[in-house]
């Protein structure tokens, strides 16, 4: 059904030619209102289902993480219209309480799909999608899997530079974008209130990174806070308000504000629908920020292929692009957020692998940060930054161990980038990590059926039956003895 080419995925079939009467935002709102899943790349759909499974693992894996249970005690006591549930526990809650929660938690682990420079899509539009499909009761699975290609589609299109967003949090700009495409399809909104949606989610695009540089809790609320903005313009557009029209072409609309002037408007929905950019989407193998994720490997590296043994090692430093130094590169500390520090650390990242041999959600755990942080590695861990190295994932890994041994490895692309995907065995891997790790278990059949609907969601008759599959036996009540919001 498509061809990959340098620059994207390319719809063997060609389509109509846009009509020129239309401005980018009917065109993307009409791709978005009437794509149909058999009309989309067979590539662009396997992408769109595994980012659907990746998401359904890291939120069974982050219903248990800092800030989750405070987060659900609250929306629970705040109640209102059972519209959609939460993710693990069930929760009847309105389905921008939902989307919120589980968008929250599908990032509290920091292992969920990402995109350059920093763009998270997978956990906010697949649970506000989710969250709309049960408002409208139901949808096939078919229909929702075009959803999820269309609202993804609909990020990558939007997303930005580093330079571009100067500081801004891509998940907060072109992920609100992204998840209130596939929330409007979801929820079945025709091309006029889809375009009202997109227009309405333009007035709140926002966030900034500063989040994440000082480890907070913020990172995993701004991914709800998208899933919840996009659900509720979905739900302000089908009641028939409405949003600028010339969001993207208007003088003060996003090419102006966010592109900065830098991008035609017309580039947004350049080959709409003939072209597609989810190539550019990459998953993660090991459960921390995506610029550690190079860093990682070569460490794992130095211990296979270079036969260090890890009390040999006497140094090590690690050379940094500016972006990627700025927002990993600072001296490791525990502080109150030790999971985020450490997920978030080079020098961490780095001593972890070379001390435990392996990078798993274990070790990222408050015991275990504290465990490393005392240990002798984590000092001869040094993060530099490097002008000559530009790309975005790049890296350079130099261990020199007290016999006067040096291992070196530069690394252009980080595992799981585009130029360097995860395989099929390394993304199971993955998902079985993170349903392992989670508290509240789920049953052999539903870890079953999850693997069967995030593979073919075109034999899903009604994508209800996913979240019923993410919802424990086992889950703890709001407020119940081992809650740690009682």
């Amino acid at each position: 059904m498509g061809n990959t080419t340098a620059g994207g995925v390319e719809r063997d079939r060609p389509l109509a030619p846009p009509d020129p009467a239309l401005g980018p935002e009917e065109r993307i709102a009409r791709f978005v209102a009437h794509t149909r899943a058999a009309e989309i790349p067979a590539e662009v759909l396997g992408t769109a289902h595994q980012v659907l499974r990746t998401v359904c693992g890291t939120a069974v894996a982050g219903a248990a993480q800092d800030g989750i249970a405070e987060l659900r005690q609250l929306v629970v006591t705040q109640g209102g219209r059972a519209e959609a549930r939460s993710f693990v526990h069930g929760d009847q809650l309105p389905a921008q309480s939902a989307a919120l929660l589980n968008g929250s938690m599908a990032r509290a682990l920091d292992y969920c799909d990402t995109m350059v420079p920093g763009l998270h899509l997978g956990s906010s539009v697949v649970p506000a999608a989710l969250a709309a499909a049960e408002l409208r009761g139901g949808c096939t699975g078919d229909e929702f899997l075009a959803a999820l290609a269309v609202g993804l589609e609909t990020g990558v299109r939007f997303n930005l530079t580093e330079e571009q967003y100067g500081g801004l949090d891509p998940t907060g700009v072109a992920g609100l974008m992204g998840a209130t495409a596939a929330a409007a399809r979801a929820a079945g909104l025709d091309a006029e209130r889809t375009l009202h949606a997109l227009a309405l989610s333009f007035n709140r695009c926002a966030a900034s990174f500063q989040s994440n540089v000082d480890a907070s809790l913020a990172v995993r609320l701004i991914q709800g806070w998208t899933a919840a903005s996009a659900v509720q313009s979905v739900q302000f557009a089908r009641a028939g308000l409405t949003g600028p029209r010339h969001f993207v072409a208007g003088p003060f609309g996003y090419a102006r504000l966010y592109a900065r002037g830098e991008r035609s408007a017309e580039s947004f929905a350049d080959r709409l629908g003939r072209h597609y950019g989810l190539e550019g989407i990459f998953f993660k193998k090991y459960p921390s920020c995506g610029l550690t994720q190079g860093i990682t490997e070569s460490a794992l590296l130095a211990l296979s292929e270079g036969s260090v043994n890890a009390r040999e090692i006497e140094r090590v430093d690690v050379f940094l692009p500016d972006f990627a130094f700025k927002l990993i590169g600072k001296p490791f500390e525990t502080g109150t957020n030790p999971r985020v520090n450490a997920q978030f650390s080079a020098q961490y990242c780095a001593a972890n692998a070379l001390e435990r041999g392996s990078a798993s959600l274990k070790h990222f755990e408050p015991e275990q940060v504290a465990e490393l942080s005392a240990s002798a590695m984590i000092s001869r861990i040094h993060v530099h930054f490097d002008p000559a190295l530009t790309g975005h994932s790049a890296s350079r890994f130099e261990l020199r161990t007290a016999g006067g041994g040096r291992w070196v490895r530069t690394l252009e692309i980080g595992p799981g980038y585009p130029g360097n995907p995860l395989t099929p065995e390394e993304h199971l891997h993955g998902f079985d990590d993170c349903v392992g790790y989670a508290p509240w278990g789920l049953r052999p059949e539903q870890v079953r059926d999850l693997k069967r609907m995030t593979a073919d969601l075109a034999e899903v008759r009604d994508v209800r039956a996913v979240v019923s599959a993410l919802i424990s036996p086992s889950a703890v009540p709001p407020g119940a003895p081992g809650s740690r919001a009682a």
